[in-house]
């Protein structure tokens, strides 16, 4: 079965695979999850907010989110974002943003509404009895939030967030429809095309992406396990 493949292909290209692609979507996996879970807390705090409107604004955006199919997010960002940066600066012509720039907003604002779900059910787990002593001490929402809730709810938290993290760096993939981004599909993709090694090469994406995925897994399963003696 496997007498025809050529897995030369793969010694000859692994090292910029590693050095460009996988660099690529390492850097950007980790700058969208700092982004993503910077605003999906200020949106999980948000639906908990005792405001309505707040309260009805965040939900609204989640549930308008997680409805959407991210590569359909990718394409609607990458082709609005420079309108939306002509009509913010007023210029006459669309700003050129980039397939970088464009795919991190994307991620940032597509996984800030799941980061914001894990989030709220982190909050929602420390018990009231702790949220009644900070405003008793004469702590304000925000006070209360940041020095009593927020560093007890991440703590619980930690394992999930690397889980969706997981996910996220599986879904950055996903830019490879664009084309001119090189995360790690992308730049096999063209080495596959130019050699005409396509089943070899992907072959070997999956075997990476497997290897990478559930190594972190089993890292999370460790953590969740740490955390759960610790609580």
């Amino acid at each position: 079965m496997f007498s025809n493949f050529d897995f030369d292909v793969i010694q000859r290209s692994w090292f910029y695979l590693f050095t460009t692609g996988m660099k690529f979507t390492l850097m950007l996996t980790v700058s969208a999850m700092i982004g993503g879970i910077f605003f999906g807390t200020i949106l999980a705090m948000m639906r908990l907010s005792h405001s309505k409107a707040i309260s009805f604004i965040a939900t609204s955006y989640v549930n308008l989110i997680r409805s959407v199919p991210l590569v359909l997010v990718i394409f609607w960002f990458y082709f609005l974002v420079p309108f939306i940066g002509a009509w913010i600066t007023g210029a006459s012509q669309p700003i050129q943003v980039g397939a970088f720039s464009s795919a991190l907003i994307t991620f940032i604002l597509f996984e800030a509404a799941y980061y914001c779900e894990i989030m709220r059910s982190g909050i929602q787990s420390i018990p009231r009895g702790q949220v009644s002593a900070g405003y008793a001490l004469g702590m304000n929402y925000w006070q209360m939030m940041g020095n009593v809730v927020l560093p007890q709810a991440f703590r619980n938290m930690i394992p999930i967030l690397f889980t969706q993290t997981i996910v996220l760096f599986q879904d950055v993939s996903l830019v490879y429809v664009l084309g001119s981004v090189p995360e790690f599909v992308t730049v096999a993709s063209k080495i596959a095309q130019r050699d005409g090694r396509l089943v070899e090469m992907y072959l070997f994406v999956a075997v990476v992406y497997f290897v990478m995925s559930f190594g972190l897994s089993s890292m999370v399963k460790k953590l969740q396990e740490k955390v759960a003696i610790i609580r």
